[in-house]
């Protein structure tokens, strides 16, 4: 166990960034006992750290008291041996409610979802992440995406802001996110966090590292940590013909695949953790569960990601 800022902790990345999927029993409520396994065995697996109740863990389902009881779970389950970072989200005066639910749990940062809704100007998102962070003793990390996109001055002022450490992309414009790291630099904010928020990152984590973004988050590592981990180690070794076997045999079609449905960012890999034997449930709406075809090519695609562990990663 560690007392090391978050920052410190998350700066060299030991492995995959673990997005836990929640779990809810047979009922629908949440299963905290599931739930505190699933994250055990991310840990015990590989996992650099736990977010616990963001987007793969459907935060939009959530209701504040479930929450915390997850979060509460992830910071049982990790022994103190990764962070926990929590989501927090909504309007301001939710996101700050969130933001003291996960320290009250026991959480080591906060992932800042975007704005519910609305589609703010760049001086409102400053305040609105400002406030948040002043809230909280917890360090932030902001998400980039959807409603909630910066330019590069914005994530200067963000960067300099007490409280946020880091910015985690989920747009895909890696020239706006070059500029980004350099605006940033040439502030000189030298600590600063970048992560690579895309679903599937691992498809977009080559052209990222040549950005310098060396975290990422793995949705894979849910139901396949060992395909995650391996890919992980591959990137990080600079490993290029391990790295394009994997992603030409199992990240890229896993993303075909993922993208025959709504939501499937979410439903696809509850099911897969589902397919490696912890049921999880399923999703809750609006989302929706993966047609039956779908979940057989999914069975296959992770026949096939082992296969190609034992043929030479």
């Amino acid at each position: 166990m560690t007392s090391a800022p978050l920052a410190a902790r998350l700066s060299i990345p030991s492995g995959p960034l673990f997005f836990p999927v929640t779990a809810y029993g047979p009922d629908g409520a949440v299963d905290p006992d599931t739930y505190r396994l699933h994250v055990r065995r991310g840990v015990e697996a590989g996992a650099a750290a736990v977010f616990a109740c963001c987007g793969t863990g459907e935060f939009h389902a959530l209701t504040p008291e479930e929450f915390q009881t997850c979060v509460r779970a992830a910071v049982e389950a990790t022994e103190g041996r990764v962070p926990v970072v929590a989501g927090a989200g909504y309007g301001t005066a939710l996101a700050v409610r969130y933001a003291r639910l996960a320290e009250d749990a026991g959480a080591d940062g906060l992932l800042a979802m975007p704005p519910y809704l609305v589609k703010a100007g760049q001086e409102g998102l400053v305040r609105h992440y400002r406030e948040l962070a002043a809230a909280t003793p917890l360090p932030v990390i902001v998400y980039q995406r959807d409603n909630a996109v910066f330019t590069p001055a914005t994530v200067v002022e963000l960067a300099r802001a007490e409280g946020i450490v880091g910015l985690k992309d989920g747009c895909g414009d890696l020239d706006l996110m070059q500029r980004t790291v350099s605006a940033v630099r040439a502030a000189g904010v030298e600590d600063f966090l970048y992560f690579n928020g895309l679903p599937t990152a691992e498809l977009t984590q080559p052209a990222y590292r040549g950005l310098g973004v060396t975290l990422y988050s793995s949705a894979v590592f849910c139901f396949a940590p060992e395909i995650a981990l391996a890919c992980h180690t591959a990137l990080r070794t600079g490993d290029e013909a391990g790295v394009r076997r994997l992603v030409d045999g199992f990240y890229r079609p896993f993303a075909e695949l993922r993208d025959r449905g709504q939501g499937y960012a979410v439903s696809l890999v509850k099911a897969g953790v589902r397919l490696r034997g912890l049921d999880v449930g399923e999703v809750r709406p609006p989302l929706h569960e993966p047609a039956g075809d779908h979940l057989k090519q999914l069975a296959r695609l992770i026949e096939r990601g082992q296969a190609l562990l034992e043929e030479g990663m």
